[in-house]
């Protein structure tokens, strides 16, 4: 089969079903696995598809986002193992703050107390409470799908403060493209956090890279990423454009 063949071929798999394996592709192509790598390779370069462990998937569109009950219901465990990471590098008298991303919920359990934290997640604010940490609750207008706060009340709010650590969640990582989100108004929230951080960390699992949503938040040598699973390829190209931590247990 030639080589455009198999890119067409690859690319209608990837319609019928998200993901594909690599040994799904080298029986449907009649092609070696070190061809098949190289055609993943060339058409994840073209944004057509994200290569996974063990084969391909197909992008989310850059406009879709999910809910915060969704994002909550959604590989859990790893969230929870680079949770717990993220909130180990918290220390007692830390100022930090918060994106309302599914991910960073689940640092709150593991938190020290001793601390202060802004936040944008209305969903984060009621488990802070319970932990009785001192909480401020950013202003702005509510976004139903992600319970976060957003808008100009938000970012007036924001500009206030100055934060030793920052922690957000994303939906895309790419090594071209950086940090993205489907919400301009969230991005912007991302955006001024970041630039009022000592540290800043992305939080995500390897559902996240390689996928690209409709805006920028920042380039990827702005924050460190903490990760559940990477391939080596991967976290080879990741780590050379910023510090990343692959959490494996």
């Amino acid at each position: 089969m030639l080589e455009p063949e198999r890119h067409q071929t690859i690319l209608e798999a990837l319609k019928k079903k998200n993901t594909v394996k690599l040994q799904e592709l080298v029986e449907l192509t009649n092609s070696s696995e070190s061809t098949i790598r190289r055609d993943l390779t060339y058409l994840e370069n073209r944004n057509l598809l994200k290569r996974v462990h063990g084969g391909a998937a197909r992008l989310q569109g850059n406009l879709i986002e999910p809910t915060m009950t969704e994002k909550s219901s959604k590989n859990l465990q790893a969230k929870n193992r680079i949770a717990q990471w993220a909130a180990s590098l918290v220390e007692e008298g830390d100022s930090i703050y918060l994106d309302a991303g599914s991910t960073i919920l689940e640092m709150i359990p593991y938190l020290p107390s001793h601390i202060v934290v802004v936040t944008n997640g209305l969903t984060h604010a009621n488990e802070l409470i319970e932990k009785e940490i001192k909480t401020y609750l950013i202003g702005g207008s509510i976004k139903p799908t992600t319970k976060a706060m957003v808008g100009r009340g938000a970012v007036e709010s924001l500009e206030k403060y100055q934060f030793d650590k920052c922690f957000l969640g994303v939906n895309g990582i790419h090594p071209r493209f950086g940090y993205t989100t489907p919400d301009q108004e969230e991005a912007l929230i991302k955006q001024i956090a970041l630039s009022h951080s000592r540290e800043t960390y992305v939080l995500a699992d390897e559902s996240k890279f390689s996928e690209v949503s409709f805006a920028k938040i920042a380039e990827l040598g702005e924050a460190s990423i903490i990760t559940n699973q990477l391939s080596e390829e991967a976290k080879e190209l990741f780590s050379s454009k910023t510090n990343i931590k692959v959490v494996t247990a």
